[in-house]
């Protein structure tokens, strides 16, 4: 996962020498445990090549079968129709997401899945009026000793959430991935402001802080 990370963080920053160093990295991986398995005589690294030819060929009938698609939009639903017969049940819209996937990705495809077969709230406003709902059972969980009931609510209140970026089609982990560089970007030029006075945030109170930080959510 985290060699996973870095390859996206080297195309995120547009930077062709890390990338060739971090998918070097990720590559080590698929060597690993490929090498592992043919010497436990499950499978070698020419059957994980030749699965992923065959998996490309059955997966894109449009370009290696009959099947025309119009579209990018039109392929994609190829792909997904025939990966979604692959792997699913036909009695389940919901297996085969791995298990470990970032929680708010996997909230999205969970819900754009169930959405597909009719599960989903019909307008945007319907959502919002959700959204308030699980707000309104945090706050009543506030009032009761009962952690687990919090964990509870508050994971139903960022289900709501994530299911209204789905309907707006905004990546609702982006979406977070963004909100954090942009408050790590903030802070740290509150604490360059802070630093230029001789000072640090520690001794500052939080009303100081706050005025701080307004003015360089200002800045941009």
């Amino acid at each position: 996962m985290e060699e996973c990370c870095e390859v996206v963080e080297a195309i995120e920053r547009n930077d062709a020498q890390a990338l060739q160093e971090e998918l070097g990295d990720l590559l080590l991986q698929v060597l690993i445990q490929s090498q592992i398995c043919s010497e436990q005589g499950i499978f070698t690294l020419a059957d994980v090549i030749h699965s992923l030819k065959q998996k490309l060929i059955r997966r894109h009938p449009h370009v290696f079968g009959t099947r025309n698609a119009s579209s990018p939009e039109e392929a994609l639903a190829t792909w997904e129709s025939v990966k979604h017969a692959e792997k699913h049940s036909p009695s389940s819209a919901i297996p085969g997401l791995p298990r470990i996937l970032p929680a708010l990705k996997k909230a999205q495809k969970i819900q754009k899945r169930v959405a597909a077969v009719g599960f989903d709230w019909p307008d945007v406003p319907q959502i919002l009026e959700k959204i308030r709902e699980e707000l309104s059972e945090v706050e009543e969980e506030l009032a009761t000793p009962d952690r687990k009931g919090l964990e509870s609510e508050l994971g139903d209140l960022l289900f709501a959430m994530v299911n209204l970026c789905r309907r707006l089609q905004i990546d609702a982990e982006e979406a977070l991935q963004s909100a954090v560089r942009r408050f790590c970007e903030r802070f740290q030029r509150l604490e360059k402001m802070l630093i230029e006075e001789g000072r640090v945030p520690e001794e500052c109170d939080l009303t100081e802080l706050d005025e701080i930080w307004e003015k360089v959510k200002k800045e941009g």
